[in-house]
């Protein structure tokens, strides 16, 4: 058996056409904050917050991406993947939120996407990756305020009209369930507040912004793919006591139901109501069928389970077990609980892994970094999604989180995702293990369909 067999078998567990890719955010890896019109964000804010982000940094540079754009596009076709997941600042397209598109910031994004698919790498456009316009902050309270949502419809409908002849793949929002708990409950990212009930109504804010934003998209370009982004993890009560079931029951309720519920069903799930009672948000009569739009594709973000502990909401962990450097469960068997359990549950549109990775305490020696941690991590995940597939999961594409070592939002630069090294000083950015691994599994997996393809035995979409 040579070595490239094993890659070889993994990769024939998946569809022909099936994509592989890598995935970033623009406020993590751009920089160039207020460069050729940008506007500042809710997060440009926040990280001047004392205390706000760990190591006291901020993205005003991150990976100098914005500066970078040609050699860093480079970096992902030497990964020989043929697709990439990138958002757009919305601060940069408008810089208030509102009106005319910023020039400047149209221009980089159109010497992206014609960089990529010069390359051959089909582009991924999310237009919501937690960057709110500052102003729409100040003027109305962003998120908390329904016409934060028209708003953002409009400026979809904007990057719909001027990127829609090149990009098929539009993601309204990346994981609204952080834009709302971690942003509006919690505290620990932007805007920072610390209200249920405004959470509440930014959640559903967001979701119809969703609704609205699919239909600016479909009425400016005909025959784009539609989605949207959840972050999405399993749940298990830490035992069989009625206090860690309740926990279980509103930790999936919270972070699954409350999203896929009204984005499948077109409803919020009566439970969830019920318990948040005077915080449930305001919802009018027509808001359950704008926000139901038909989804040509769901994306699913997965990194860990949640082991339900009464009173400890969605705590990521359990004694023993191991963890990335964010505390996280490693767990990749649960990805297929989580695949095989919303498949069950709900008329699923084809299904995205849109990110997937984990954080480890990379160090370069004699000028690699070998994070087999991360390479297996990245493995034993695919082999999960391999496993949800044969049992008749329809998942159509797969991206490593992330391109680059990046601004990990309140972590600051503490905490690694990349299968790029990033030193921050110089900005050289070295391919680790990981990366070399992604690589080699990619080819091996289109050679080897290519060479099955002349026997009829590739698999195919759908199998």
């Amino acid at each position: 058996m040579d070595d490239l067999e094993p890659l070889r078998a993994l990769g024939a567990r998946f569809p022909a056409t099936f994509a592989w890719g890598v995935a970033s955010s623009a406020f993590q890896i751009e920089g160039a904050a207020t460069a050729d019109g940008k506007g500042p964000s809710i997060w440009d804010e926040f990280c001047r917050r004392p205390g706000a982000i760990a190591d006291g940094t901020d993205g005003t540079i991150a990976c100098d991406h914005y500066h970078r754009l040609e050699s860093d596009l480079d970096l992902i076709a030497a990964l020989g993947i043929r697709a990439y997941r990138f958002s757009i600042a919305w601060p940069r397209i408008q810089p208030a939120g509102s009106a005319a598109i910023n020039p400047g910031g149209l221009d980089f994004y159109n010497r992206l996407v014609d960089g990529l698919l010069e390359r051959g790498i089909e582009p991924y456009l999310t237009l919501y990756h937690w960057d709110l316009p500052a102003a729409l902050q100040h003027e109305h309270n962003g998120w908390a305020d329904r016409r934060t949502a028209y708003r953002f419809a409009d400026y979809a409908g904007l990057v719909a009209e001027r990127l829609g002849d090149r990009v098929k793949s539009f993601t309204t929002h990346n994981e609204p369930w952080v834009t709302a708990t971690l942003g509006h409950e919690m505290g620990i990212f932007a805007p920072g507040l610390k209200d249920r009930r405004i959470a509440m109504q930014a959640s559903h804010h967001c979701l119809l912004s969703h609704g609205l934003a699919a239909q600016a998209i479909r009425s400016a370009r005909s025959g784009l793919q539609l989605g949207i982004v959840l972050n999405l993890s399993p749940v298990y009560a830490a035992s069989d006591s009625p206090e860690d079931q309740l926990q279980a029951r509103l930790d999936d309720g919270f972070l699954l139901r409350w999203y896929m519920d009204p984005l499948l069903r077109g409803k919020y799930p009566q439970d969830v109501i019920e318990h948040l009672g005077a915080d449930a948000p305001k919802v009018r009569a027509d808001d359950a069928a704008l926000i139901a739009q038909p989804l040509d594709f769901l994306g699913v973000n997965y990194y860990y389970p949640i082991t339900a502990v009464a009173g400890t909401p969605f705590n990521p962990t359990r004694p023993g077990v191991p963890v990335t450097d964010m505390g996280w469960e490693v767990a990749p068997e649960r990805l297929t609980d989580l695949l095989l359990r919303i498949d069950r549950d709900y008329e699923l549109p084809p299904l995205m892994i849109t990110e997937n990775g984990a954080a480890f305490r990379d160090q370069v020696v004699d000028g690699g970094v070998q994070d087999e941690d991360r390479r297996l991590y990245i493995e034993t995940h695919l082999e999960a999604i391999a496993a949800a597939i044969e049992q008749g999961v329809d998942v159509r594409g797969y991206f490593v989180w992330s391109l680059l070592d990046n601004f990990e939002w309140a972590s600051g630069y503490s905490k690694r995702f990349g299968i790029y090294y990033v030193d921050y000083a110089t900005q050289v950015r070295i391919l680790k293990r990981s990366g070399q691994w992604y690589r080699s599994f990619v080819a091996a997996t289109a050679a080897g369909c290519q060479a099955a393809a002349v026997a009829d035995t590739c698999p195919t979409a759908g199998h």
